[in-house]
């Protein structure tokens, strides 16, 4: 990465990690009974645990960066910080819900223990609620934005997040463990579960910033990809990082028998795929000219991360 890239990087994680303690919200309420607030603030507690602590907010850079690819003073705007903020509470709920022992059953994330771990499974499963309801909410209080362009928004992360998107491919991926599946299998898994939320951050983004037809299509090229490209990262990851670095368990996808890239396609060829989807995600990107760039180091950054 180019040490302009790397500030870049610091510098959005930075604004994303202020804007979610700051749009979290809280519990106060004229009608919570007195007697009720040490039971909410655990709740608040749980979901500030999981949300603030840690994460590389990837999918908050891709709607900054997005945006700014079409508008940057759009990119810079609260309303930016918003729509970052909503898409990086339905990642963190997915991620709270898919550590339970009824998923995949994990004692760690980002490098500590899991919500379950660290409170109990109900405050757990009710964190994860309530940041998924919180991320819709966000996305009703922009501010000057037009009310189609907020009912789009709307419809592209919850259609993002649900069947037909991460919480189906999370249906799927569960019920392919000790599974043999055939690659084209294993990318609709990812495409799904993995793909859909950042193809998500990128389509809001760039339609927060009033992109157009053509610009879209080029954008969703590109997170398609870079969405694959994520997984395959992971999945890599999993074999060649360690506990300490991942900040989560390593070698858990293994040990699940789940299907992976490195399995259908050997270590090697999993590289070169994710090489290749690089290759797509840039490619896509011509059309939109030099604004593109941060875009296009976030593909080369995605691939060659450690963790």
């Amino acid at each position: 990465m180019s040490q302009s890239f790397q500030a870049y990087l610091q510098q959005a994680k930075q604004r994303a990690d202020r804007a979610l303690n700051l749009y979290v919200g809280s519990f106060a309420s004229p009608y919570s009974p007195a007697d009720s607030s040490e039971y909410l603030a655990r709740l608040q507690q749980a979901m500030q645990y999981s949300l603030i602590n840690g994460g590389k907010r990837v999918r908050p850079v891709l709607v900054y960066a997005a945006a700014n690819a079409i508008n940057p003073d759009t990119s810079a705007s609260s309303n930016a910080d918003k729509v970052a903020c909503a898409v990086e509470m339905i990642h963190a709920y997915s991620l709270i819900h898919d550590d339970l022992p009824a998923m995949d059953d994990d004692d760690l994330r980002r490098g500590q223990p899991t919500c379950h771990k660290a409170f109990d499974e109900a405050t757990a499963i009710l964190a994860g609620d309530a940041l998924q309801a919180r991320a819709f909410e966000l996305l009703t209080e922009l501010e000057e934005c037009p009310a189609e362009t907020q009912l789009t928004l709307v419809k592209i992360l919850s259609t993002a997040s649900g069947q037909q998107g991460m919480v189906g491919g999370q249906a799927i991926d569960l019920g392919a463990a000790d599974q043999t599946i055939d690659l084209e299998h294993l990318e609709i898994i990812h495409r799904l579960k993995t793909g859909a939320l950042i193809r998500a951050a990128v389509a809001m983004g760039a339609i927060l910033a009033n992109a157009s037809t053509q610009q879209l299509a080029d954008l969703d090229r590109y997170a398609e990809a870079i969405g694959l490209a994520f997984q395959v990262q992971d999945d890599i990851l999993d074999i060649e990082s360690d506990t300490a670095t991942l900040g989560k368990t390593q070698g858990a996808d293994q040990a699940l028998n789940k299907p992976t890239y490195p399995a259908l396609l050997g270590l090697g060829g999993a590289k070169e795929k994710a090489r290749q989807l690089h290759q797509q995600a840039l490619t896509a990107l011509e059309g939109i000219g030099d604004s593109a760039q941060t875009l296009k180091d976030l593909s080369s950054y995605i691939i060659s991360r450690s963790h």
